[in-house]
């Protein structure tokens, strides 16, 4: 039933005293694998730009740094979750039921949001929400 999902990453983070949101990426995928596969990818890009491996050669030498053993590992739980095909089928199975998936991960400064969820979902909740009582007239 579900065949459409729509899925969105965003980045929060906290700018003149507000929470802002800034938009990551948004893919209407065709099938549940394919919008698997782009949250697998978008983790993984992000991850990647976060954390580069050693030796990129899109960064010069030591132009990263390291932080902090306090600071939470978003690369890290990024490319842990790309690589926990349990974790995936869990939220695979969600999304074929119509649920709306959320997966969140932080660091000191940043809220990295990967949302999907079903087109058909979507369209039904806005169909319920849309029609109006049928009451019979006097």
């Amino acid at each position: 039933m579900h065949d459409e999902f729509l899925c969105h990453v965003t980045a929060y983070g906290i700018c003149g005293g507000q929470r802002v949101g800034v938009p990551l990426g948004t893919y209407r995928a065709p099938t549940l694998p394919l919008a698997m596969w782009w949250l697998r990818d978008r983790a993984s890009w992000i991850a990647e730009r976060l954390d580069p491996r050693p030796g990129n050669p899109h960064f010069p030498e030591h132009a990263i740094t390291p932080v902090a053993d306090t600071v939470p590992d978003v690369p890290g739980a990024l490319r842990a979750w790309c690589g926990d095909i349990e974790r995936q089928e869990r939220v695979a199975e969600e999304l074929a039921t119509g649920k709306l998936v959320r997966l969140i991960t932080r660091d000191d400064t940043t809220e990295y949001e990967f949302l999907a969820e079903s087109v058909d979902a979507l369209r039904m909740q806005r169909t319920r929400a849309a029609m109006p009582a049928l009451v019979p007239r006097p």
